[in-house]
């Protein structure tokens, strides 16, 4: 792209477009009521008002998404956990094996790190039950979990103690050589 190429787009980018549109009489009265106490043009008020509409739309989209995820993952647990009891559960009955189903159940490919991409953890007390986001343990409320601390700022994970990470001390660094 040349220099006078790249000067144009700039321009043209910068430049402002007209947009036809019909309203009704009392929203147009609304907005020159507006425009008048702000003493600006009416023009003004609407691209005020656009610009304002389009970035609380911009937030409320990253946020419904963010809880769209935490639902996701409580029900990925909340699913991994029913499946674990409920096969723990059919392994006590004497011929549950052949009345269980055989076809197979697909279950989305879990991570080979829950704590990948982690940056750390902070202990927190529990408001209400919750689930573990490792172990699938159910984690009482009043008890201290851990909230842990991701790159990634819409990902979330709550864990019990024996769940977290163990650091390797000197000692046992040395132990293991």
């Amino acid at each position: 792209m040349s220099e006078g190429d790249d000067k144009k787009s700039r321009q043209d980018a910068r430049k402002e477009r007209v947009l036809h549109t019909r309203v009704p009489a009392v929203l147009e009265q609304e907005l020159k009521r507006v425009a008048n106490a702000w003493r600006v043009p009416v023009s003004n008020v609407v691209r005020a008002l656009l610009e304002d509409a389009l970035d609380t739309l911009d937030v409320v989209g990253a946020k419904a998404e963010g809880e769209l995820r935490e639902v996701v993952e409580l029900l990925a647990s909340e699913r991994h956990r029913f499946r674990r009891r409920s096969s723990a559960q059919l392994s006590k009955i004497p011929g549950a094996e052949a009345t269980a189903s055989p076809e197979p159940v697909e279950e989305s490919p879990a991570p080979a790190d829950p704590f990948e991409g982690a940056v750390g953890v902070t202990p927190m007390t529990l408001v209400h039950d919750a689930v573990c986001g490792v172990t699938g343990e159910t984690l009482p409320a009043g008890s201290e979990a851990y909230m842990v601390l991701f790159d990634d700022p819409g990902r979330k994970l709550i864990t019990g103690r024996d769940a977290l990470p163990q650091a390797s001390t000197p000692n046992q660094e040395k132990a293991d050589d």
